[in-house]
């Protein structure tokens, strides 16, 4: 009889773990949801004013309401921010809780923003994005170095904004035209460029003369494919080089090793050939690139067709000379 007890005890232990489980996951799920939700109420007294062009305050002095122009750089969308990265935090996870006044005090704007390794770093919860070589590769970067603390990494990765595309986007073109707008917010808008340079902003067609269908790379890679050091133990790599270090060997991606799996498709979990024997078979979901995509079955026969000319050449001049004679 105990022992029967005992075995219906073990069966009834069995069925209530895995229910547990889906308990304490679901409760999890349910507490997320609800601080993204309690979140997103908090923040609309900040995007009453900061999602329009314009904003209204009660001025003491004038002893009346006041409508004013909201500084573009301080305009926030919603529906960029809940789609950014950062979507569930509310306003003063990051800035002063003293924002809550209105209007803020003045000393605010001169707050010290967070770096992305001062929440990132050192946290087994972010492990598996590397942050910490995230920052070692952008501290040794032309960026870093040519600029120090006046180069952050707000300047290319707006926290109001910025997603990591190339986990959320499927299409590569997509990856390609939202990571490349980003240099391009920089090296083609002479406004943010002056805040780091003086001068005027090179002319990025003219700098890139020299590479053949210009048009057509601009189309296809991405500005880092070029102008970082590859790294294995990160998605994307941050070590900006200078521009007499970029790369200007077409065969660096144009090959069976091609540069670009290394880096724009190296979050691809598919197999490198594909079943009808394309060399970097994952390239060819998106584009062909010459060199890389070279197809194996095609290069043996090619191959062969060869040797078999060159055979049927040499019986023809040996059957030459022996009816000579």
């Amino acid at each position: 009889m105990e022992r029967k007890l005992l075995k219906m005890f073990k069966i009834a232990i069995r069925g209530l773990v895995p229910l547990f489980m889906l308990f304490v996951i679901f409760s999890a799920s349910a507490q997320k949801e609800e601080r993204i939700k309690e979140n997103k109420k908090f923040n609309e007294r900040c995007f009453a004013c900061h999602k329009s062009s314009t904003y209204t305050y009660f001025n003491p002095e004038m002893d009346k309401k006041v409508r004013d122009k909201m500084c573009p750089d301080r305009v926030i969308y919603p529906d960029e921010y809940y789609q950014s990265n950062h979507y569930s935090f509310k306003c003063t996870d990051c800035h002063s809780e003293e924002y809550d006044s209105f209007p803020h005090p003045v000393y605010l704007r001169m707050e010290e923003k967070y770096a992305c390794i001062d929440c990132h770093g050192y946290d087994e919860d972010y492990a598996q994005y590397q942050f910490e070589q995230i920052e070692e590769e952008f501290l040794g970067s032309i960026h870093s170095t040519k600029h120090s603390e006046d180069f952050n990494c707000w300047m290319c990765h707006d926290a109001h904004t910025y997603r990591i595309a190339a986990r959320s986007v499927e299409l590569i073109k997509e990856i390609i035209e939202y990571d490349n707008l980003i240099c391009l917010s920089c090296h083609a808008n002479i406004e943010k460029y002056n805040l780091i340079m003086e001068g005027t902003n090179a002319n990025i067609l003219t700098t890139h003369g020299w590479l053949p269908n210009q048009a057509l790379h601009f189309k296809n890679v991405r500005c880092i494919e070029c102008h970082t050091a590859v790294n294995n133990d990160i998605l994307v790599a941050h070590l900006v080089q200078p521009k007499k270090d970029a790369v200007h060997n077409c065969v660096e991606c144009h090959s069976a090793n091609s540069h670009l799996m290394a880096s724009l498709y190296k979050f691809r979990t598919i197999e490198t050939r594909s079943n009808v024997g394309f060399m970097n078979g994952v390239i060819l979901n998106e584009s062909f690139v010459i060199g890389a995509n070279r197809n194996v079955f095609l290069n043996k026969m090619s191959m062969g067709i060869f040797i078999l000319s060159i055979m049927a050449i040499l019986m023809h001049f040996i059957l030459r000379l022996i009816t000579k004679k």
